[in-house]
C-alpha cells in the first residue's frame, strides 16, 4: 500500500502523477480545455482548476503543520465549489499558468517542510485528522485520477500498482463506513474478491482487472467489469 512505502517515494508518487496529469494537459489544445470530461457536468476547465486549487489548498495545510497556526484547506465546501466554478471560466492559458504555479509552490512546500513538521496534526476538508505526510496521497490520489477524467489519451492502466490498490482501499473503506454497497463483491483478477459485507445474502459480483474495477468503483463508468446482471451503479466514495 501507498502508506507503507518511505516517505520520500510516497512524494516521487505524487510527483509522477503531477508530471502524468501535466503530460494529459499538454496534449490538450486551448479549445479542447472546455470539452467534456468523465466527470458530469464538468468541463476538462473544471479539472483542471480544481487540481490547481487543491495544490494551493495543500499549502495551506503544510503552512499549518509549519507554523502551528490553523490553516484549513477551504474556508468552507461551498468555497472550494465557487472557486472551481469561477475558475472553470479563466482562459485557457490563464488556467495553464494556475496550474504551473500552484504545482511548483506545492512542491516547494514539500522541498523546505522540516522533518519534524511532517508528523504535525492538519485537518482536511472532509474533517480528518491527518499527519501532513498525508498530503503526498491526497495530491497522488488526485493527480493520477483527474489526469484519466481529462478523457484524453491516460488510462486507468496508465496508473502505478500502488496507487491502484490504495485507492481502492480507500474505496472500500469508504463504503462500509457509510453502510453503502453492502451486497457488492468486487472480484479483482489474480486476488480474493472483496466482499463489501461478508456474509451479505444478495451479493452483486464485480469481476476485472485491477484497473478497470477501480474505475468502475470511482464512478467512472463500467469498462471491462463484467457482471451477472446489468453493472450495479457504484455507490459515490467522496
Amino acid at each position: 500500500m501507498f502508506h507503507d512505502l518511505p516517505l520520500a517515494e510516497r512524494l516521487v508518487l505524487a510527483r509522477r502523477g503531477t508530471s502524468f496529469f501535466a503530460q494529459q494537459l499538454g496534449e490538450l489544445s486551448d479549445d479542447e480545455l472546455a470539452g467534456p470530461t468523465l466527470l458530469d457536468g464538468w468541463t476538462r476547465k473544471h479539472v483542471i482548476a480544481h487540481v490547481a486549487y487543491n495544490a494551493a489548498a495543500l499549502c495551506r495545510l503544510l503552512d499549518w503543520a509549519a507554523s502551528g497556526t490553523e490553516i484549513p484547506m477551504y474556508a468552507s465546501v461551498q468555497q472550494r465549489n465557487d472557486e472551481i466554478s469561477a475558475g472553470a471560466t479563466l482562459s485557457a492559458g490563464a488556467l495553464r499558468n494556475l496550474f504551473d504555479h500552484t504545482v511548483a509552490r506545492l512542491d516547494e512546500k514539500w522541498r523546505h517542510l522540516a522533518d519534524s513538521a511532517w508528523d504535525a496534526e492538519v485537518v482536511t476538508v472532509q474533517g480528518r485528522i491527518v499527519p501532513a505526510a498525508e498530503t503526498a496521497w491526497m495530491r497522488a490520489r488526485e493527480v493520477w485520477i483527474h489526469a484519466v477524467d481529462l478523457a484524453g489519451t491516460g488510462r486507468f492502466t496508465d496508473l502505478p500498482a500502488v496507487v491502484l490498490t490504495s485507492v481502492l482501499s480507500d474505496i472500500v473503506k469508504a463504503w462500509r463506513t457509510n453502510e453503502l454497497g453492502s451486497q457488492l463483491v468486487l472480484d479483482v483478477s489474480g486476488t480474493p474478491p472483496i466482499a463489501i459485507k461478508p456474509g451479505h445474502t444478495a451479493a452483486s459480483v464485480v469481476r476485472g482487472n485491477l484497473a478497470s474495477i477501480v474505475r468502475w468503483s470511482a464512478g467512472r463508468g463500467a469498462v471491462g467489469v463484467t457482471s451477472p446482471e446489468a453493472s450495479p451503479v457504484p455507490p459515490r466514495w467522496l
